[in-house]
């Protein structure tokens, strides 16, 4: 049994719980509802309660899947990656998507703050649901974006989160942060860039 997508299951009833319902004998039992999550999700993750007790108090409301953009940068027959601080593996440049700035704006933010190239969002090339994509399940839905973008200017200029950028062949794709994008994603955007009539991908 899976007890990481129990627990999720459970928050997720106890979240929409508390977001709707008034009475307080109701409150109360999806209170406790919440507490049997956060007990099941520090067990299965390692994680203390006290921390992710704190992670489940400041998500309020209706439950609803994060966002993250990833930007696929092109040039000739290689893509940009960019080496991940946390991991030191490679991924597409991007990250969580912010209130206020569109999906294709975060993209083109992401791509100049990781790596200094100024790029143009051009077409949405996938929409995944992180959980049927990757093998490891977390405490969040995740719906990632995967943005075609084009360089218009600037110049390669790292960060420290990502200190080193690359651009990188389909048959030279370096060690993925599989957490951020997994080989079967990234082979399928040079598909994408190949053959620019493809349809999105979704799901």
């Amino acid at each position: 049994m899976d007890f990481l997508t129990v627990a999720q299951r459970i928050r997720n009833l106890a979240q929409a719980g508390l977001a709707y319902s008034e009475g307080p004998f109701d409150r109360d039992r999806y209170q406790q509802l919440l507490a049997l999550a956060a007990e099941i999700l520090a067990t299965s993750t390692g994680t203390s309660l006290d921390e992710v007790t704190e992670i489940l108090r400041l998500e309020r409301g209706y439950p609803t899947p994060k966002v993250d953009v990833r930007a696929v940068v092109p040039r000739g027959d290689q893509l940009l990656f960019v080496r991940e601080t946390t991991d030191g593996r490679w991924a597409l440049p991007g990250g969580w998507a912010d209130s206020g700035t569109s999906p294709s704006k975060m993209a083109a933010r992401e791509v100049l703050e990781e790596t200094g190239y100024v790029v143009t969002p051009l077409k949405v090339l996938a929409v995944f649901d992180k959980a049927t994509h990757f093998p490891v399940s977390e405490l969040w839905g995740v719906y990632k974006l995967f943005f075609l973008c084009r360089i218009d200017g600037g110049e390669a200029r790292p960060s420290f989160e990502t200190p080193e950028l690359g651009f990188f062949g389909e048959n030279e794709i370096p060690p993925l942060s599989l957490n951020r994008n997994t080989e079967g994603q990234v082979r399928r955007m040079f598909e994408h860039v190949r053959a620019p009539h493809l349809a999105t991908d979704f799901d």
